[in-house]
C-alpha cells in the first residue's frame, strides 16, 4: 500500500518526477561504482588472510587508475634492486 501512495503524490506533484529520476540515477551510480572497486581494484582488500600484502603482486605494466592518458608505465630500477634484494 505505500507504493499506492507514492504514486497518489507523484500524480499530485509532477515536478519531483525529475527529482527522484536523478536521485534514482546518482544512487544506482554510486552503488555501481563502489562495487567495481570492490570487486576490481587491488587497493581494497576483503580478504587478508589469501594474500596479505596484495601490492607485492601488481604489475607495473598496467595501470591501476581509473582513467590513464597517454602515461607509459615502467618499473623503477632502484625498486627492482631493492625487491630482488630482499627476496
Amino acid at each position: 500500500m505505500v507504493t499506492g501512495g507514492f504514486l497518489q503524490m507523484l500524480r499530485k506533484r509532477k515536478e519531483l518526477i525529475p527529482l527522484i529520476g536523478f536521485m534514482a540515477f546518482a544512487a544506482t551510480g554510486a552503488t555501481s561504482a563502489s562495487i567495481y572497486f570492490l570487486l576490481t581494484k587491488p587497493d581494497v582488500i576483503l580478504n587478508k588472510t589469501n594474500n596479505p600484502e596484495p601490492w607485492e603482486t601488481l604489475d607495473p605494466s598496467k595501470p591501476q587508475k581509473l582513467i590513464t592518458i597517454k602515461q607509459e608505465w615502467k618499473p623503477v630500477e632502484e625498486l627492482q634492486i631493492v625487491k630482488g634484494l630482499t627476496k
